[in-house]
Parts: structure tokens; C-alpha cells; sequence
């Protein structure tokens, strides 16, 4: 689907000459030089400074982050193709802010080390360590791994295997990828956080957040067919402000690489695991996420979207409402009913959509336990958990490389 993405000179140009961390020491492995060429990005008394990386050059790795075309655009209905992401029942949705926190990227050896459990590599030959604050809606200099409009930010770069007496990478083996989504912490990078994303910033950190989606939902949906006939749609707003704060600690681990296309991957995965690099130009390697995870029907990967059923938690506000994921604790989706205490029918507006089931709206856990009185750990409880248990997967690499996925709070695993 993809191959590997070398630095062609004019992109190299359009790389801040510095690194990821400013000064003449060593942070967190990463090699870096006595001063920034251009200024660092200010944390303003809120976060720590960030200073962008430069090239590492050939046999090097470059570091970026990127949250596509849809943190940046978000998700127009109707769509402009067949082709385009879209909601199955006609919601428009426009981001304000994506923010999110990022540390302890690794490089490790042997992804292959097991061919039916992915998350077993060998050890960490480099390491980077922030922790790093961004906004994905803002994007980056680059442009990202998906193409078109897709824009990635820089973070990080790396010259050899840190973690391994400063050995250079070996460009005739792949080396694991993995990083970790951390609690917000003023202790992070300010990769391109302003003014106003701080300000929300600060609230991730007092309310332990992740994640923080801020943004609009518009109801754009005509010709809408809906699987409860003489449901009152009417009741629902057609416009929802929303603060989604997630709590979603995670590790993604061994991730597959689309860039290795077409070598042949192990069963059940979609692209062969792993990075190389070349000797003659340096190698990006893009944390991506995919921030669409939270509106699947289904723990299947890439399901059908929805903003119905957050949306129908409001039925009946005379005015817009704000949506926060904590008013989603209790709330049941086995199956949904409106703030009315109506049973939500699906509601198909998408050409194409068939609704999986007939009546109500149910999504579908695969076999994880649904308990709304369960232990967290083992169970999912309510729509607040699943939410959180799908966006929890949004971690990738290079587009849509998928990682073993480890979450680091109370969770089915």
C-alpha cells in the first residue's frame, strides 16, 4: 500500500534544524546539538520548551507524528468520493483540537521474535524519551505518511541505537517500533500546542486525560432510513459541542509496517512488522493516530461510524448541548437509549450502510464481557468504556501500521 518514504532534499529543507531537545547534554537519548538554528517552540510557562529536530541524514531516523487528514479536516458528510471516510447516519464533524501525550518511542530488535504473539521483540536497541505535547488537528512541516493534504510534525531524530553502546543501525535488519500514550503532564514538549490549547492543556492535566477531542458535530444527513419506524429524530440536536477527554493510558507495541509492502506478512497481520534504514538518506518513521476509533459500531477494526448515539444522550435539549464522555458513564449500548428513555433505532444516511441488526442500535464487544456492574479490569460497564476500550487502538505506524496494543489502566485486555 505504501513504501518507504525517503527525505528527498526538498523536504530535508523543510526540517527545523535542531533537535528534539535543545542544549549540549544528552536527553533521553537523542544526540543533540549546542543551540536550536531556528527558535524552539515556547511552553509558556505551561509545558516545556520543544526545539525541533534536524535531518539525522543517511542511516538515520526521523521521527514525526500525525493524525491524517481527519484530526486536520475532520469528516465531511456527504463525503467528496465513495472513497472518503464518512458517519453512516450524516453527522459532519470539525475538530478544534486534538491533543495528545507521547513518550518513551523505541526502537527494539527481533519483531519476529514470535510469529503468533506480537508483542514479544527483542531489546530496546534506542530510545526517546519526552514525554511530547501535540496538537494533531494542526499537523506539522511534513507532509505525512497517507499523503495529499496529511501533514506530520517532527519530534524527534536518531543517528544510531542509543540503547546499544551508540552501535549504528544495521540497514539489512528491521528494528521493532513502539511508543506510549501517557497522562498529560506539564512536564511535556510543546510540539505546537498555542495559547488556547493550553488552556485545555491544563485541564487534561488536572483530570489525568490522554486524549482531549474538542469540536462540532453538525447533523448533515438527507434521505436517512432508520430501523424504528415513527422514531421522533426531531428530539435530537442537530448540533453538539463536544470535550471528549479520554483516560486511556497505552502502549502499542511491535508495530506492522505498511512501508514493508508487499514482503509478505505473518498470519492474521496485515504488513510485515518492523523498520529499516537505508544507508544513502534518513527513514521517517510516523507515529499515527487514528482518532476515528471512538465512533466504531463494533471492536472490529475500521467498522462503521457513528455519532448517533452520542448525540441521542442530549434528546430533547432546547439548546445546544456540550458533550463530555464522563455524562457517558452508566450509560448502556446493549442497547442505546435516547436521553428520553426511547430505545435508538440505527439510522442509515450513508449509501452503502446496512445497519447489522433490526430495532435498536447495539455495538458489538466481540466477545469481551459486557457487565454494567463488572470490575473494569475484566469487563466493559457502559458506553464510557467502550469508547475508551476503541480509542485505545488508535496508535499506528506509518498510516496504518498496527501494534500490539497494552493498556495501562483497568481494562479487558
Amino acid at each position: 500500500m505504501f513504501r518507504l518514504k525517503l527525505l528527498t532534499p526538498a523536504v530535508i529543507a523543510l526540517v527545523p534544524l535542531a533537535l528534539a531537545a535543545c542544549g549540549d547534554s544528552n536527553d533521553g537519548g537523542v544526540d543533540a546539538p549546542s543551540a536550536c538554528t531556528m527558535p524552539t517552540t515556547s511552553g509558556m510557562g505551561v509545558l516545556a520548551d520543544f526545539c525541533a529536530p534536524k535531518d539525522p541524514g543517511p542511516n538515520g531516523i526521523l521521527l514525526t507524528a500525525s493524525g491524517e487528514d481527519l484530526a486536520l479536516s475532520g469528516y465531511a458528510f456527504p463525503p467528496a468520493s465513495p472513497d472518503d471516510f464518512a458517519l453512516s447516519d450524516g453527522w459532519e464533524i470539525h475538530f478544534d483540537r486534538v491533543l495528545s501525550t507521547f513518550d518513551h518511542v523505541t526502537l527494539s530488535s527481533d519483531p519476529d521474535k514470535s510469529p503468533t504473539d506480537q508483542s514479544q521483540t527483542g531489546s530496546v536497541v534506542a530510545e526517546v524519551d519526552g514525554p511530547f505535547a501535540v496538537d494533531l488537528h494542526k499537523g506539522g512541516s511534513l507532509v505525512g505518511k497517507g499523503g495529499g493534504d496529511e501533514r506530520a510534525a517532527p519530534f524527534a531524530a536518531l543517528t544510531g541505537q542509543n540503547k546499544n553502546g551508540n552501535a549504528a543501525f544495521d540497514p539489512t535488519v528491521r528494528y521493532a517500533f513502539g511508543f506510549d500514550i501517557i497522562t498529560a503532564t506539564t512536564s511535556a514538549k510543546n510540539i505546537n500546542l498555542d495559547a488556547d490549547d493550553l488552556a485545555d492543556y491544563q485541564e487534561m492535566v488536572q483530570k489525568g486525560y490522554t486524549t482531549f477531542l474538542v469540536g462540532t458535530a453538525t447533523f448533515k444527513g438527507t434521505g436517512c432510513t432508520s430501523t424504528i419506524a415513527g422514531y421522533d429524530f426531531s428530539k435530537i440536536p442537530t448540533t453538539i459541542k463536544f470535550r471528549f477527554g479520554y483516560v486511556a493510558p497505552t502502549s502499542y507495541v511491535n508495530a506492522q509496517n505498511p512501508d514493508n509492502d508487499p514482503a509478505a506478512p505473518f498470519a492474521n497481520e496485515e504488513h510485515q512488522r518492523g523498520l529499516s534504514t537505508v544507508a544513502n538518506q534518513s527513514t521517517i518513521a510516523q507515529a499515527t493516530f487514528h482518532i476515528d476509533h471512538i465512533l466504531w459500531e463494533s471492536f472490529v477494526h475500521d467498522s462503521p461510524a457513528h455519532f448517533d448515539p452520542f448525540a441521542a444522550k442530549y434528546a430533547g435539549a432546547t439548546t445546544t448541548p456540550t458533550a463530555v464522555l464522563e455524562d457517558f458513564k452508566g450509560f448502556a449500548f446493549k442497547p442505546f437509549v435516547d436521553g428520553l428513555g426511547q430505545p435508538l433505532p440505527w439510522r442509515a444516511c450513508l449509501a452503502g450502510y446496512t445497519p447489522p441488526t433490526n430495532g435498536a442500535m447495539t455495538f458489538d464487544t466481540l466477545g469481551v464481557p459486557v457487565n454494567p456492574t463488572g470490575n473494569p479490569a475484566t469487563s466493559i460497564r457502559d458506553f464510557y468504556d467502550y469508547n475508551t476500550y476503541n480509542h485505545s487502538t488508535f496508535g499506528h505506524l506509518n498510516s496504518d501500521g498496527l501494534a500490539f496494543v497494552k493498556r495501562n489502566y483497568p481494562s479487558p485486555q
